[in-house]
């Protein structure tokens, strides 16, 4: 019978596609991971990953049970979140994924409150973009996930949601630029900007593509950039100008050479979630979690919302 332990070892191995990287994850040498493999296929009586130079992939029968596995380490790890409750509300450990445009604005607000009123709570956060925040959200791997909407999943009731706050956008452009432009700016004006973006797989990305689309069906060109920060030294630069979330204003805008413009209304805005599986045992806390989200970005709780 599988064990447990093979299970893990499987997931890692799902994960990395690659034996030595999924070994040094689990601190365990490589032919330890390769034997306990080997005795998972022998047990499935299946072979479930093809070994090929470019590294490890799934088979028909590993994608069956990849899927199986992701939803016994779910249960597995809800099993042992009921540890961190028996500690009381929020009183030992949260793991909470965040979105790279909201982690950097929102965690030097959100620690110190969250020290100063839950004092035994030991809170670990991902930074990383959202599908991959949904994958761990599902395998267990973290808690929560502070994300915004709408989600990427094919089954909407794989996770739940508390909505936490609207983040309305504003426009930055090059301070040369700002007095060419009617202020507040209305929609229409976006697509003759030359819009920085943030490159594939951010969220921020789709959001301002979206908005720009609104207002014209046409294609226009842009530039891309890892960073919301990199971004911003482009337009001080002359580069062009991009959407801006209000929760970054405070930390990116007074850069020389920036101007923030507002938006003509309807102003567009984002919507940020806290995401969490709807098996979960720690609903309290979540609610609680939310609710000093919301109070560290001065933005009324959920519960009153």
């Amino acid at each position: 019978m599988f064990t447990l332990r093979q299970i893990r070892y499987f997931q890692a191995l799902v994960e990395t596609r690659h034996f030595g990287r999924a070994a040094r994850r689990l601190n365990i040498s490589q032919p330890a991971l390769s034997g306990q493999i080997a005795q998972l296929e022998a047990e499935m009586q299946a072979a479930l990953f093809r070994r090929e130079p470019a590294g490890v992939f799934l088979t028909a029968d590993g994608e069956l049970v990849a899927d199986r596995v992701r939803r016994i380490l779910s249960e597995v790890r809800e099993l042992e979140s009921l540890a961190d409750r028996s500690a009381g509300l929020l009183g030992r450990r949260i793991r909470v994924g965040m979105i790279a445009t909201v982690a950097p604005y929102l965690l030097p607000r959100l620690l110190p409150l969250l020290a100063n009123t839950f004092q035994n709570l030991e809170c670990q956060v991902r930074e990383s973009v959202t599908e991959k925040l949904m994958a761990d959200l599902l395998s267990g791997e973290i808690d929560c996930a502070v994300i915004a909407l709408p989600l990427p999943l094919e089954d909407r009731h794989e996770v739940e949601t508390i909505e936490l706050f609207d983040d309305p956008f504003l426009l930055a452009v090059p301070a040369a630029d700002a007095a060419s432009l009617p202020d507040p700016v209305p929609a229409e004006a976006l697509p003759r900007q030359k819009m920085i973006l943030l490159e594939e797989g951010h969220c921020l990305r789709t959001q301002a593509l979206d908005v720009c689309r609104t207002a014209s069906d046409q294609d226009f060109a842009t530039l891309g950039a890892t960073s919301l920060t990199t971004i911003l030294r482009m337009v001080a630069g002359g580069l062009g100008a991009t959407l801006i979330p209000e929760m970054a204003i405070r930390d990116e805008a007074p850069a020389d050479g920036i101007a923030v413009l507002r938006l003509a209304k309807p102003v567009p805005s984002r919507r940020l979630v806290l995401a969490f599986r709807p098996t979960t045992v720690r609903r309290r806390d979540f609610n609680a979690f939310a609710d000093v989200v919301c109070r560290s970005m001065d933005k009324p709780s959920p519960a009153d919302a």
